[in-house]
């Protein structure tokens, strides 16, 4: 069985992503690693190199950016490092910049790869995940944020990134039959200090906005993001990834949150209560189609 890891970057070190710690969360479940490395303005491929991996292997891509609308352009830089993929590859691990694997789910997302690898139901491998916000130890609740999507796909040209690359469907729009496995993806696309958190998405909105007067709007706001603008968090217990340790390590701010009120709406208070007392997610989207569980570990 051969597996093959892929993520796209630009900027990292402008942006401070912690692409670093994501690429080396997947490198012990790979065979090898495909980093596309975007036109950067910083010292993103020099960053790249220095994990020093043999398995990884650094590809070029220029931006198109023309396709900023509603995040387009993250798709066509997901399927052209989707393409860069050798045809004996077996399954794609397909990871994003601000995304670490537990090394604990380590073993499970192997033997789920082997369990499925000769299933010609799934396309796919469903996560869980787990949204951190504002520190290391507060993590959204909420509809909000997607509380599963797919993260490894099999080789197959018929799948594709979808939309804001967020998840994969098939060429001619179908979902993808998947199954749901017994590991986490811990996304921490929402944990830096409120100036840098503010600095990023000036950095990115253009990748979603095409309203120029909006835009122009946002980027002369303040260099500072309001963590207290949350709808529902909750406290996390459980432990981060040894690969994130050095950068927890290196948080230099504090922010403090009042998560005993929620700032929910009625509708989503019913739809939230609902979700808590049956642990099932009702009226969402979805690229995917549950057909099949892990067995268990």
């Amino acid at each position: 069985m051969k597996v093959t890891g892929v993520t796209i970057i630009r900027n990292a070190v402008t942006n401070d992503y912690p692409v670093v710690e994501s690429i080396n969360s997947v490198l012990p479940v790979v065979d090898e690693f495909i980093v596309l490395v975007g036109d950067c303005s910083d010292e993103t491929e020099a960053l790249i190199r220095n994990i020093g991996s043999d398995k990884i292997r650094i590809e070029h891509s220029i931006w198109d950016l023309t396709l900023r609308t509603g995040g387009t352009i993250l798709a066509v830089e997901t399927n052209k490092v989707l393409d860069l993929v050798s045809k004996d590859t077996d399954w794609i691990f397909y990871i994003q910049a601000d995304e670490v694997i537990h090394e604990k789910d380590h073993a499970s997302i192997r033997m789920a790869m082997e369990e499925f690898k000769n299933d010609d139901r799934i396309d796919g491998l469903l996560f869980q995940y787990l949204h951190f916000y504002g520190t290391y130890d507060y993590i959204g609740d909420s509809r909000k944020w997607y509380n599963v999507e797919t993260r490894v796909i099999k080789n197959n040209p018929e799948i594709r990134s979808y939309r804001d690359a967020q998840g994969f469907r098939k060429k001619d729009g179908r979902k993808l039959n998947v199954a749901k496995i017994q590991a986490n993806v811990h996304h921490y696309g929402w944990v830096k200090d409120p100036k840098n958190m503010k600095i990023k998405q000036k950095n990115v909105a253009g990748f979603w906005n095409n309203d120029d007067d909006s835009l122009k709007i946002f980027l002369e706001s303040e260099d500072f993001f309001d963590y207290k603008q949350f709808d529902s968090l909750k406290k996390y217990t459980g432990t981060h990834p040894v690969f994130m340790e050095d950068r927890i390590k290196r948080k230099n701010w504090n922010v403090e949150l009042d998560i005993k009120k929620n700032n929910l709406k009625f509708k989503y208070r019913i739809l939230h209560f609902i979700e808590k007392w049956t642990g099932k997610r009702l009226f969402t989207f979805s690229n995917h189609k549950i057909v099949a569980k892990q067995s268990m570990v």
